[in-house]
């Protein structure tokens, strides 16, 4: 099964930027679709980013376009996230996420917070 550790969070000021990492292990990153999502308190959990398997396809909610990008690298086995221009927000706690496209079953990493300060 599939494993994910996320890490890159931290505590920034509005306009700054982070840079969130998926660690995959266990399963070629190839073999996925995978996203990003993010849970602030007492809201549900969205998802913000996304990207398919071999050409790597990617999409955004509204509220992360031009500021947000979603890549992966398939030699590192790894998700990325890079965030810009970050904004109060978008202050949540951030998920990776994996799943065999087309299915409901997803794999999900414990989660790193990301705090920005206005």
């Amino acid at each position: 099964q599939v494993q994910l550790v996320e890490s890159g969070g931290g505590s920034v000021q509005a306009g700054g930027s982070l840079r969130l990492s998926c660690a995959v292990s266990r399963e070629p990153v190839s073999s996925y679709c995978m996203g990003w999502f993010r849970q602030a308190p007492g809201k549900e959990r969205e998802g913000v980013a996304f990207i398919s398997t071999i050409v790597g396809t990617s999409r955004y909610v509204d509220s992360v376009k031009g500021r947000f990008t979603i890549s992966k690298d398939n030699a590192k086995n790894t998700l990325y996230l890079q965030m810009d221009s970050l904004k109060p927000e978008d202050n949540a706690m951030y998920y990776c996420a994996a799943w065999y496209c087309g299915s409901a079953d997803y794999y999900w990493g414990q989660g790193t917070q990301v705090t920005v300060s206005s």
